[in-house]
């Protein structure tokens, strides 16, 4: 039986602690109630960058708080939302002058609990907008009455708006831009095996021998199908070619690529999804300008990867490319 090697008492915030204590220039973190903030941040930055979602995904979303992207983010426990308290206090810390940004998950909990948080924030006079991430094809259908979750895009997003929000851009700039980029992203996510229970141990659910689940989501959900494991080729042209037929055009500005791994998925496997998704990227004459390569969104241990594209418009790859400075996020230098 698979067991994770996880604490007996308060997993989260032990991880936590020792997250904190590995990167003490780039975060804080504050336990009462749980979340982290940036030690440093961009001189010319006017609003707060804010996130967060249940533990579990990490490196998002605490990975991503620093210099050139979040500003703070709270944790809630394993796939669960963060509280309203935590999402308030979070945001206290990192309004700017023209307030805070909620980068929103599309999740129930997640939706409530920042928005009673904004709802307090207003209150207190801090002006606060939303941008909701809905990037996941497989639950797209008029019969899902929440709408598409939010999975691998959002960190797409928050490396976007933290360049934006490092040019100096106010609240409404930035929320308008936040939701032209989720308009312009798509996931879609398989899995070969899930992820295992932190509470019993052993996987989630079951998987027949050679059957691969088409369409999981980020908290171990099962898709709405399950299919023979086809090839590796064919399986990684299905969901290209599903992701590329639900953007908006692309254009000579290119796309951002994003393989992203859902826990127990080797580099080895993710670098030849990139490869192939990038030459059927070629073929459709969508040019690959920024990339990013790992399990930077997982679903604890699940054996699976999703495919994240996002249609650039003209000025975005800037900010793509704008420095930053976290414990998780590729390093961004200043060109030389």
């Amino acid at each position: 039986m698979n067991q994770l090697f996880l604490p007996a008492a308060e997993p989260v915030d032990i991880a936590l602690r020792g997250f904190a204590r590995a990167h003490p220039g780039l975060v804080t973190l504050h336990e009462d109630p749980l979340h982290v903030t940036a030690v440093h941040r961009h001189p010319d930055r006017r609003v707060g960058l804010v996130s967060g979602g249940g533990s579990g995904h990490e490196p998002l979303h605490a990975g991503f708080v620093g210099r050139g992207m979040l500003d703070a983010a709270a944790p809630g426990r394993i796939f669960a939302s963060p509280h309203n308290r935590q999402v308030y206090e979070a945001s206290r810390h990192a309004a700017g002058p023209d307030g805070v940004l909620h980068v929103v998950k599309n999740y129930t909990g997640d939706r409530i609990n920042f928005g009673i948080a904004a709802e307090r924030l207003r209150a207190d006079g801090i002006p606060v907008r939303r941008v909701l991430v809905d990037d996941d094809l497989a639950t797209e259908s008029d019969e899902t009455a929440t709408g598409r979750r939010g999975t691998g895009a959002t960190a797409v997003v928050e490396k976007l708006l933290g360049g934006a929000a490092d040019s100096g851009l106010g609240i409404d700039e930035l929320a308008a831009l936040g939701a032209e980029f989720v308009a312009a992203s798509r996931s879609v996510a398989v899995a070969g095996r899930a992820q295992t229970s932190p509470a019993r141990g052993g996987t989630a659910f079951e998987l027949a021998p050679g059957d691969v689940e088409y369409g999981v989501g980020i908290h171990g959900e099962r898709a709405q199908v399950t299919v023979p494991r086809p090839s590796f080729d064919d399986l990684v042209e299905r969901m290209t070619g599903q992701v590329l037929d639900a953007l908006p055009a692309t254009n000579d500005d290119g796309v951002i690529l994003f393989v992203n791994g859902l826990g127990a998925t080797t580099l080895l496997e993710l670098y030849a999804v990139h490869e192939t998704v990038a030459g059927l990227l070629d073929k459709r004459g969508a040019t690959v300008a920024g990339r990013l390569v790992g399990s930077y969104v997982p679903a604890l241990d699940m054996s699976g990867f999703s495919v994240t594209v996002t249609a650039l418009r003209p000025g975005w790859l800037t900010w793509w490319d704008a420095p930053s400075h976290t414990p998780a996020f590729p390093r961004q230098e200043l060109p030389r």
